[in-house]
């Protein structure tokens, strides 16, 4: 996605462009055990907030294929899809504009493994590392899992620097429950962002996803 910074295993840093102007702090909640974090399975089914990018080939169709592949994983139900975001790069800017998606999703599944099916699901429509924040088929990020945080060496919740990222706070926005305790954050900075197409992203698509609403567009 434009200007990815991705959890993996090898603790990717953000990029450091220029942010969203934004005063947003971490919501307060207790850190997640890191015995429950490593465990596989959730206690019960939680909701947990994925972005999406593609840059290569077709976009859309490597999105949407990401979001069924997520979505046909034992412990995975897609409950909500963004609008489809186009952005520009960030950071290393040689490459095509990213499409960008949220999506919001009922797991069972804890938070590393829900991270390590990502990156399964990543290799398997093709992605490759080889330039930090380069182009790619498909990036897949976990930004939320329930209201939790957690500072591990594979993973970091909430995803680090993520208020300050218009390409995914807009996106975000369109799915984010209203209950969820950073929901009046998020709205304020993606309303921020989009304005006059501020921060090089402007809304694509709408798409439909079973019965979800379509996104709000503010």
């Amino acid at each position: 996605m434009a200007a990815s910074y991705e959890h993996n295993p090898e603790r990717r840093q953000p990029d450091q462009a220029p942010s969203v102007n934004s005063s947003a702090e971490t919501f307060d909640s207790p850190r997640i055990p890191e015995a429950i974090a490593s465990s596989e399975q959730a206690r019960s089914p939680v909701e947990a907030y994925i972005a999406l990018g593609s840059n290569m080939g077709d976009r859309e169709a490597h999105l949407m294929r990401a979001i069924a592949e997520l979505d046909a994983q034992p412990g995975i139900v897609v409950t909500k899809v963004s609008g489809i975001y186009e952005t520009d790069p960030v950071g290393y800017t040689d490459q095509p504009a990213f499409l960008n998606m949220a999506v919001a999703i009922r797991t069972s599944l804890g938070p590393l493994e829900l991270l390590r099916t990502q990156l399964r699901l990543e290799s398997l429509l093709g992605r490759i590392r080889q330039v930090r924040w380069g182009p790619r088929t498909i990036d897949l990020d976990l930004l939320l899992y329930d209201n939790v945080r957690m500072d591990l060496e594979e993973l970091t919740l909430p995803h680090p620097r993520m208020m300050e990222r218009a390409f995914v706070l807009v996106p975000l926005h369109d799915v984010i429950s209203s209950s969820h305790p950073l929901h009046e954050q998020v709205s304020a900075t993606s309303a921020h962002a989009l304005q006059a197409g501020k921060d090089g992203i402007t809304l694509w698509k709408t798409i439909n996803w079973r019965s979800a609403s379509e996104p709000s567009g503010s």
